[in-house]
Order: structure tokens, then C-alpha cells, then sequence
């Protein structure tokens, strides 16, 4: 089987029962036991997918409606157990996440609960007493971890959606290797409630996905605040809500991706040359500092927050235990209080310098992973290897950044190779667009929230103060036209613009314009910047809907040349 072909896209459904039954049959054919700790059986599923098929039926609206969800063992699902990987840890589950709840609250059914390393400690997939998650392509390679089962799940063409969890790249390199889509967001948009922690100040829930699409859409779904958990946070009044026309993009320097083995060296670079045949701009920034802090995730005191979560457990010396993971663990708690204190110190520090390192990008991009090790050779040298695995994901979530994890152009034997695109806090939408651009698929949105705002002169597409719109992330929805109560005239302006004016039912005629859907922060930067005679005002559109438009004063138009023949500015 080609590598990069490897995720086994299974026919249309028509229902959700028949998505889970081709699921099953699925499981069947692939053999591949390791994938999960708990399955549930094919007779509860169904009844899942019929409940899903009368809501439906009901006149419900349900974006997942039948969509089959893999879930990581570390994250709660009501009536299933919690093993973490660790079967002395076992619980019931009395609650599911709020993240994965929020999913099945939208049509979506899960299957089960996946393997991961255990305590979600690795990057590698293999550190877990249920054995290690194979390769999906190459069964004598890892599958990446630590959300190991997620990612094979959906790359065998099992599940529609994988969640995972994501501390040190656990999100992303399971992404990479599998030839698939990893979105991790940032910290605390979807909320780690009902999540066993690993570094609970550092974690996050994740999402796997076949496409850029469904990923999207699952993470929206799931985004949102969650008032039991005191990590959550919401998307800011300014958010970005869609990359540039013509965006820059960081890269790193040479030197900086020595860690790379040489076929991911050369796919890199591809990727990068493909990323710039769409019209990305590319800068070579330094970005040793951020690989410098990714260290601080194990080798600095910023580890301890793994004692503070299962250390006590770990002592105990379960029968199940990893002991790889055990001797990870027993070692978080050697740091001084006061090393912490340092280290958190050099972390906001170099948060500072990575904000001066990209000034003036839209994002960086980054290979995910420094090679695809096989099973054999993580076994035989399970500390290095999974080391240099995080050397370009560790950093992320230590400097409050977010990544979206997808396929690069894969190596020269055809091997899945992945990139992510990394942007700070609250960029995600951003990432989002950048990664569309490299796969060359439509973006979706996946900010929810920000104001519809028409345009109708110089703020249009290609017109000279549409920059205004990119500077604070406005996302392009369509074309629109006024009802005919509008008249339309040209401004002595600099530069010159146009203004509307509202006549009444008739007395006007349709002028084309554009919406644009802009941060609520943005909208008030236009509003207090707005000269004189412009005005923000509702316009009505002839589909019926009535939006915040750009219009003037009635004074203003008295002796401007009437241009409402014309049906637009343009």
C-alpha cells in the first residue's frame, strides 16, 4: 500500500447504523487489536446511531449526525472506564469531557476508548501494557503518541473523528506519521475537563481528522467555555478570523533543522516550495530559542507538574505500570521549588523573544516530527529516540501557542511526511487558512462569533483601504447586494470612495457589495477611526438579512455625481 494513501476512506453511509456497521466491519478486517483498551460492543453502538437517526427524524439540526468518535483512555466517557493506559488506574467514568460530550451532543457516536502511551507520557505509541499501536501503513513502525489508537483509528479508516490529547506534540505526531489532520488549539478553548491531566497547565484536547474539513468542524463543535474548569478560556473580542490574501510565513534556518533525518530534510523543503507556488511569502527566522525552551518540558523543572498529577499513584508500583513512564515520572519530583520558579521565568522570557522573532509573520511552519522510528528501535532506545520526536512540538503549549498539524509533501519513497503550521495564542484561524493553502482545499471557519460588516467602496477586495479589513483579521463571506432603497454616489475623497445612502422602498436601486465577517474588537477600531462624512449604520440586503454597513451623511452626497446606474462602486 502507498504510504500517503494509506487512510482507508470507507464508502458513503447513508445512515449513521450503516456508518457503524461499515465501522465493524472495519475493525474485522484490519486486525489491529492494540488499538483500543475498550470498544464497545456493535449492538450499543447501534442503538447510539438509531437514537442519533430519530433526532434526525424529529426535525433536529446535527452537524456529526452519525459521525464515529475515537476516544483516548485518558479522556472520560459516562459509563465506560478511565485506564490512562494503566489498568490499576481503572475507574468508571461517571461524566464524558465537556469536549467530547459537546460532540456527541451534535450527532456524533463513539466506538471506544483508544490506547495511548500511558498517562499520555511519549510520543511514541508504545508505552502502554495493552501493546504497542502499529502504524497504520507499516505495522513495523509506531504509530506516534502518545494518542497513539485515535490517530490509527482514523487513519484505518475505522473512526470519522479521533480525539487525543496534546502536552508535548501528543496531537501531532501521531498526525504526521499517519498522513492525517491534528488541530491543537490553544490552551483552553476546548476544555481538558474530564481529562486525566498529565501537565495540567499544558494540556489540551485535541482532534483527528481524514481532512482538513472534519476537523474543523469537530473542533468547533467542541470549542466553547466550561465553567468547571478553571483553565477555559473563550476566543478574544479580537481574534483573527482569517489569514491575509498574501501572507508571510516563517521558516526556520538551516542550521535549526539539523535534527532532521535526510528524507524529511528534503520534504521539508518541498513543502516549503509548495507552500510558496500559492503565493505565501516565505522569511528565514532564527527560532533556536523556541527549540531551546521545548527542553524545559523534561529537562526542566516545568516537569514536576507530571508528579503533581499520577506520581503518587506511580509510587505505589502498580503491576501495569510502564517503566519508562514510572522512571519519567519518579523523576518529576527531584526539582527544587526554586528551579521552577527559573524556569517559568525563562519561558515568559522567551515568549517575549518568539513574539520579536515573528513580528511581521502570519505564522511559522515547522516539520512535525525528526523521522518515523520502527518499534524495534524505540524499544531498543525508548528515551532518545521519543526526545528528538518533540524537538519541534515541546515548545508549543509551553509559550501558549496553538498548531495545526497536517501532511506535507511526502518523501521520496512516498512516505507520509507532516508540517504544522504555528501561530500564537488565538491565531488558530490563521493556521487553519495557511494549511487549506498548502492542501489546496477551502478553509473552513473555525472561530465561531465577530460581526457581519458590507462594504461597498474602498474596503472591497483589491480597492486601496482593504488592508484595513486584513490588519484586523476580517474573513471574506460573499457578495451581496442592497435592496433598492439605496442610491450610490462618488465622494471627492482621498482616496476616492464611494458613499451610500439610504432613499426609502424603491427609490434607489440593488448596489453590490461585500460582506466580511470581522472581530467585535475590529469592528470598534473601524467605528473610532471612521472620517467624516463615513458612518457604520444597519443596511438592508435584498436576501433579507440586514447587516452593519459603511454608508455617509446625507449632507455629504449634495453635488457628488450619482453613480447608482453604475450597480457598484467597482
Amino acid at each position: 500500500m502507498n504510504a500517503v494513501s494509506s487512510v482507508a476512506v470507507l464508502d458513503g453511509a447513508s445512515s449513521p447504523t450503516e456508518r457503524v456497521a461499515q465501522a465493524f466491519r472495519r475493525i474485522a478486517e484490519v486486525d489491529r487489536p492494540e488499538v483500543w483498551i475498550t470498544l464497545r460492543s456493535e449492538t450499543d453502538v447501534l442503538a447510539d446511531a438509531r437514537a442519533v437517526e430519530e433526532r434526525v427524524a424529529a426535525g433536529q439540526t446535527l452537524p456529526l449526525a452519525g459521525l464515529l468518535v475515537a476516544v483516548k483512555d485518558n479522556v472520560d466517557v459516562a459509563g465506560l472506564p478511565t485506564t490512562a493506559a494503566c489498568p490499576e488506574f481503572a475507574y468508571p467514568a461517571q461524566e464524558t469531557a465537556s469536549g467530547v460530550a459537546r460532540l456527541v451532543e451534535q450527532g456524533a457516536v463513539v466506538l471506544g476508548k483508544t490506547n495511548l502511551d500511558q498517562f499520555a507520557t511519549g510520543l511514541v505509541g508504545t508505552r502502554s501494557p495493552y501493546g504497542a499501536v502499529r502504524c497504520s501503513w507499516d505495522p513495523e513502525r509506531v504509530s506516534g503518541g502518545s494518542s497513539s489508537g485515535s490517530a490509527a483509528a482514523v487513519a484505518l479508516g475505522i473512526a470519522d473523528i479521533g480525539i487525543g490529547t496534546d502536552t508535548a506534540g501528543s496531537g501531532r505526531v501521531p498526525a504526521a506519521f499517519h498522513g492525517i489532520v491534528g488541530l491543537k488549539l490553544s490552551l483552553g478553548i476546548v476544555s481538558t475537563h474530564g481529562v486525566v491531566p498529565a501537565c495540567v497547565d499544558y494540556d489540551c484536547l485535541t482532534v483527528f481528522a481524514a481532512d482538513l474539513g472534519s476537523a474543523v468542524t469537530a473542533a468547533r463543535v467542541m470549542t466553547g467555555p466550561e465553567p468547571r474548569d478553571p483553565r477555559s478560556r473563550v476566543w478574544p473580542a479580537d481574534v483573527r478570523l482569517a489569514a491575509p490574501a498574501a501572507p508571510v510565513v516563517a521558516i526556520p534556518r538551516i542550521e535549526d533543522l539539523a535534527p532532521l533525518c535526510p528524507e524529511y530534510l528534503t520534504a521539508f523543503g518541498e513543502t516549503v516550495a509548495a507552500l510558496e507556488a500559492t503565493g505565501v511569502r516565505t522569511r528565514t527566522v532564527d527560532v533556536s530559542g523556541l527549540l531551546a525552551a521545548a527542553r524545559l518540558l523534561y529537562d526542566g523543572a516545568v516537569v514536576a507538574e507530571r508528579y503533581a498529577a499520577v506520581g503518587e499513584f506511580l509510587e505505589s508500583a502498580p503491576a501495569g505500570a510502564d517503566p519508562t513512564v514510572a522512571s519519567i515520572v519518579a523523576g518529576a519530583k527531584a526539582p527544587a521549588a526554586h528551579r521552577l520558579v527559573g524556569d517559568l521565568d525563562a519561558l515568559l522570557r522567551t515568549k517575549r523573544d518568539a513574539a520579536a522573532v515573528l513580528a511581521g509573520c502570519d505564522a511559522l511552519l515547522l516539520p512535525t516530527s525528526t523521522e518515523h522510528p520502527t518499534i524495534a528501535a524505540v524499544q531498543a532506545d525508548p528515551i532518545a529516540i521519543n526526545g528528538r520526536m518533540g524537538t519541534y512540538t515541546n515548545f508549543c503549549n509551553l509559550l501558549d501557542m496553538a498548531a495545526v498539524a497536517v501532511p506535507g509533501t511526502p518523501t521520496a519513497e512516498g512516505n507520509p511526511f507532516g508540517v504544522m503550521f504555528v501561530v500564537p495564542a488565538f491565531g488558530d484561524q490563521v493556521a487553519v487558512d495557511l494549511s487549506a493553502r498548502l492542501l489546496g482545499v477551502d478553509a473552513p471557519a473555525l472561530v465561531d462569533g465577530g460581526v457581519d460588516l458590507a462594504v461597498f467602496g474602498a474596503h472591497l477586495r483589491g480597492q486601496p483601504l482593504h488592508f484595513q479589513l486584513e490588519e484586523i483579521g476580517a474573513r471574506f463571506t460573499g457578495t451581496v447586494t442592497t435592496t433598492d432603497a439605496y442610491r450610490l454616489y462618488a465622494l471627492d475623497t482621498v482616496p476616492p470612495k464611494p458613499g451610500l445612502v439610504r432613499r426609502g422602498p424603491g427609490l434607489g436601486a440593488p448596489i453590490r457589495g461585500e460582506v466580511f465577517r470581522v472581530p467585535a474588537a475590529g469592528l470598534g477600531t473601524f467605528l473610532a477611526a471612521l472620517p467624516a462624512p463615513m458612518a457604520l449604520t444597519s443596511v438592508e440586503l435584498a436576501d433579507g438579512r440586514t447587516v452593519v454597513g459603511f454608508s455617509c451623511t446625507h449632507d455629504a452626497v449634495d453635488g457628488a455625481t450619482d453613480i447608482t446606474a453604475r450597480g457598484g462602486w467597482l
